[in-house]
């Protein structure tokens, strides 16, 4: 199966020739790296937060693997917004978007191509990092350049979840201004929602003003890994938190499998998408 799938993706190749304001009693946020440690070994409780969601997750056996791949339908006000399969090397550095309509968006690592030369490329670039990153979300918590601050238990249907804050160094990304609000599951410690703020393309305090929020479910085991295939997303505001709700998206088909380089080649008929 696997390797019949790698051989689909590389035929599709040759065939296109891809903040809210701190509050003041909160700690200042730590800037981590993978294992990194506060003397002896120990962790900030921030990011020993972070690294408990990780773990549930089994991160360690995530990344034994080189690269995955899924489907996703996604929708938002009742509309289809992406219909695609997304490959990506599971450390995120190389990432490739399938689309339903035969369009493809391809980071290499460098740059991020469309094909065909003529297919919309407008919020190209968004759909090419950030439905890849929700979806590894709960594997790159503590990725270098990571900041993290302790945070109280938000109430949400009569449930209290432990929260954090994660925020990005500079350069960190497309956006390194983005912001995120991550609620962990205190029954079973998986990852259980993550409010954010969406800065690419926008001003921070704009962004700001219209925070919204990722809720997962519906998870299953693949290849020891806990995955999320369902998430919906809603509004989001501090004093309310998750609110009214605004789309999903349903993901199936995933699979860990040994990547091929040309799959994250420049194909031909391509622009470069740099916004």
């Amino acid at each position: 199966m696997k390797n019949a799938f790698v051989l689909i993706m590389l035929l599709a190749l040759s065939g296109c020739n891809q903040a809210q304001k701190k509050d003041s009693n909160m700690a200042e946020p730590i800037e981590t790296e993978p294992n990194s440690g506060i003397g002896d070994g120990a962790v900030s409780p921030a990011v020993a937060f972070a690294q408990s969601i990780e773990n549930t997750h089994n991160k360690s056996a995530w990344n034994d693997h080189t690269a995955v791949a899924f489907d996703i339908n996604l929708k938002f006000g009742g509309s289809e917004r992406l219909n695609a399969k997304i490959t990506s090397l599971t450390n995120s550095s190389k990432i490739r978007i399938d689309k339903e309509n035969g369009d493809k968006l391809i980071y290499d690592g460098a740059e991020v191509f469309l094909c065909p030369q003529t297919a919309v490329d407008k919020g190209a670039r968004f759909d090419m990092f950030t439905w890849q990153y929700f979806f590894a979300m709960p594997f790159k918590l503590t990725d270098p350049g990571t900041n993290w601050e302790s945070m109280p238990t938000r109430k949400q249907d009569s449930m209290e979840y432990p929260t954090g804050r994660l925020t990005f160094g500079d350069n960190i990304g497309d956006a390194p201004d983005d912001w995120y609000i991550i609620y962990q599951n205190p029954k079973n410690n998986l990852l259980h929602a993550a409010a954010y703020v969406v800065t690419f393309g926008s001003e921070l305090e704009k962004a700001n003003e219209n925070p919204h929020a990722i809720v997962y479910s519906n998870y299953v085991k693949v290849d020891s890994v806990n995955m999320a295939t369902h998430w919906d997303f809603h509004e989001w505001n501090e004093t309310d938190g998750i609110g009214k709700k605004l789309g999903e998206a349903d993901l199936s088909d995933i699979v860990f499998f040994d990547a091929h380089a040309d799959l994250f080649q420049k194909p031909e008929n391509s622009k470069i998408i740099t916004k």
